[in-house]
């Protein structure tokens, strides 16, 4: 039986990786190749990714697959966070680097831009979940304020379609991570031009579609001297990353939610089609482009960068590990005090701890002072964030969900998925914890017509890798605590 070789980029909002996967006989296996940070560059008050540095970690990636693990792979394929985005100018040279979406520039873009086009009209429109940083609301910012990039500019490519264009000199929108701007219609690959005129974007500004699982291009010439690589394609995969996590989901029917775990906390379900009505308005969900034409109905939630955060403060002082935060936070009372993960106040605030602090000062709550306070308080708030969004998939669906599947790196935290099944009374699935990476692979097995359906790819999954399932344990406390909590919201 052949073997393939798939090179799978997967970039987060804190680190990336390259990590490979053989397909033989049915079945995958992983290999890290490469591991990498991404941070937010901090640069005159402002926040920028620096693309060219995480380019650079991409080609030593492939470099170290062919020379170090000696393995030439059939083929790349590139995911990233969503929303952000890049200028070109005429001559296809990027202009400056790329704002970070915490970045503070679009703090009041919103209710600047719902003078022009009603907050109803917008949603109606696109289907996508008001967030001040949606792509939408950023380049409305930059144009309003005519930034010097803005007279420059010629073309916008995602992030993802950056490091491919980088890559291949070939410049297409693949769909998934566009359908996280907010300029498309729901659930179509397809440009909202009321959007995109409101905002004051130029219409040629936005390139073609391209759909996951083609083949957007090869490998320049000149890069594959520079890694000694041969000049193998560069697929287009399901490239914002919860579209690919969402492809490694082992599930066979239709009645549970995933949370797509890590920097964000991602919880929806898979959808034939969009859910776009003054329902989801007020409960401000998102309608993301998936593969194969469903759609993922959704709500981003603040998920382990509350954690992230506090860690980057606590290690000045004393490094931690991660397994050390958790149980710190189970030495403590559980229901002390609690967050709205999504407060505003959370979203960059410079330090997390106090931030958590000030929050539960400001609702009259007991202020958490040590870390596994601050960390239990965290977590809790977390799971009844989860149980608030998951009463409100069954209320616009209509449909019991029966059963939760985490996947991404907050699957490996036991303690969070067993909190979790507690508190909403339904088995949780955890695994595969590298769910973006496999998507990711998958979609390039498809792009190399190894690859047949989703339901394919999904019994791959589920035949490679081990999923643990945690049991509710009832404990009335988190229904008195549920109640608490709402009254935050």
């Amino acid at each position: 039986m052949s073997k393939y070789y798939l090179l799978a980029f997967d970039i987060g909002a804190s680190s990336g990786r390259a990590i490979l996967g053989t397909l033989s006989s049915g079945k995958l296996e992983l290999q890290e190749v490469h591991r990498f940070e991404n941070r937010m560059q901090k640069i005159h008050g402002s926040y920028y990714w620096n693309i060219f540095c995480l380019f650079d970690e991409l080609k030593t990636g492939l470099k170290k697959c062919i020379s170090e693990f000696g393995i030439q792979p059939d083929s790349v394929g590139i995911d990233t966070w969503g929303v952000d985005y890049t200028l070109l100018n005429k001559e296809g040279e990027i202009i400056g680097l790329p704002f970070a979406y915490r970045d503070h520039r679009t703090d009041n873009s919103m209710k600047e831009f719902f003078k022009l086009l009603p907050e109803k009209e917008t949603y109606m429109l696109s289907g996508i979940q008001f967030l001040q940083f949606n792509t939408l609301f950023q380049l409305f910012s930059a144009y309003k304020s005519k930034s010097s990039q803005t007279k420059t500019a010629k073309n916008l490519l995602f992030t993802p379609d950056t490091l491919s264009y980088l890559f291949t000199g070939i410049k297409k929108n693949e769909y998934t991570i566009a359908s996280t701007s907010q300029m498309l219609k729901p659930g179509k690959p397809e440009w909202e031009k009321k959007l995109i005129k409101a905002a004051g974007i130029p219409k040629k500004l936005v390139c073609n579609f391209i759909q996951p699982g083609n083949v957007l291009g090869n490998i320049t010439d000149d890069i594959c001297a520079e890694v000694g690589s041969k000049p193998i394609p560069v697929v287009a995969v399901a490239s914002h990353d919860t579209a690919s996590a969402v492809v490694s989901v082992p599930a066979t029917d239709n009645d549970w939610v995933f949370i797509s775990s890590g920097t964000w906390s991602i919880m929806g379900i898979e959808s034939s089609l969009p859910i776009v009505n003054d329902q989801t308005l007020k409960m401000n969900f998102t309608n993301e482009g998936g593969v194969e034409g469903t759609t993922r109905f959704l709500k981003n939630i603040m998920g382990m960068w509350l954690i992230q955060e506090c860690k980057r403060i606590w290690d000045q002082e004393k490094k931690h590990e991660w397994s050390e935060i958790v149980e710190m936070s189970k030495t403590v009372k559980p229901f002390k005090s609690l967050i709205d993960p999504d407060d505003q106040s959370f979203l960059n605030p410079g330090n997390m701890p106090d931030a958590v602090k000030s929050y539960c000062e400001k609702t009259n709550q007991l202020v958490p002072e040590t870390k596994g306070e601050i960390a239990r308080c965290i977590y809790v708030s977390l799971v009844l964030k989860y149980k608030f969004t998951l009463n409100q998939i069954e209320i616009i669906t209509g449909k019991k969900i029966e059963k939760i599947h985490i996947i991404g790196g907050g699957a490996h935290n036991k303690e969070l998925n067993q909190m979790t099944s507690n508190a909403i009374m339904v088995p949780v699935f955890a695994g595969p914890t590298e769910a973006t990476s496999i998507g990711n692979i998958m979609y390039q097995a498809k792009g190399l017509g190894l690859m047949g359906s989703l339901k394919e790819i999904r019994e791959i999954v589920k035949k490679s890798f081990k999923v643990v399932e945690y049991q509710p344990n009832p404990d009335a406390e988190w229904e008195n605590t549920y109640k608490r909590f709402c009254k935050l919201i």
